[in-house]
């Protein structure tokens, strides 16, 4: 099931920071092509670097949430931005929208950082941020439809459903990859796991604020 769209008959605000999150990302994507490897090395978030000199590497706990490793990679991570970034920043507001992501993905990076202590392998990505999308959208619309191209048809299906069984590969994934070496490299799914459930947890205060901000 591949997701391409989903209903945004309801929304109120045009989603500014999601816009300029898919913008930055992908400007960021272009001068990672141009930098090459000293440009990932340097602004990647590399564990045992940033261990050893937190208050030197501190920036790439943010810089590395706007680099990829590849264009499937930028593509996959931005159509999910776009399809449920949307909804959840027209719930959160736009400042709060920004600090949530934000949040998501230091906890995405946090919880990577648990089974990768003596790691050198850098770790980039938006995965973990978005993961935490997905987490707010699946509390915040979980009776949502998500537009989704099976073969050459668009049916629509329970975001729960999409988001579900997006999460539950990811935890599978991860369980299997703690048992990786600290020189493997590939995906970082304990990054996704932890970005969903901060996600997830936030939102109850996210959306706290956001009702009260409306009944004000």
């Amino acid at each position: 099931m591949f997701p391409i769209g989903d209903d945004n008959s309801a929304r109120r605000i045009v989603p500014v920071i999601t816009y300029i999150l898919i913008a930055l990302n992908l400007l960021f994507f272009f001068v990672e092509l141009s930098g090459g490897d000293a440009f990932i090395m340097k602004w990647a978030f590399v564990p045992s670097r940033f261990l050893a000199n937190p208050g030197g590497d501190f920036l790439t706990l943010f810089t590395s949430m706007f680099m990829h490793g590849g264009w499937l990679h930028l593509g996959g991570n931005m159509l999910y931005l776009w399809i449920f970034g949307d909804n959840v920043e027209d719930r959160f507001g736009h400042i709060g929208f920004l600090i949530f992501y934000l949040l998501c993905g230091l906890a995405a990076t946090a919880a990577q950082l648990v089974f990768s202590l003596q790691s050198n392998i850098p770790n980039l990505g938006a995965s973990g941020a978005i993961a935490g999308v997905l987490g707010a959208y699946i509390l915040l619309f979980p009776k949502a439809r998500v537009k989704v191209l099976q073969g050459q048809r668009v049916i629509p299906v329970s975001a729960l459903i999409v988001i579900g069984i997006w999460f539950v590969l990811q935890l599978f994934s991860g369980m299997g990859s703690i048992a990786n070496t600290v020189d493997t490299g590939g995906v970082a799914y304990m990054a996704h796991i932890g970005g969903f459930v901060a996600g997830f947890l936030l939102t109850f205060l996210f959306r706290g604020n956001s009702r009260a901000r409306l009944t004000a």
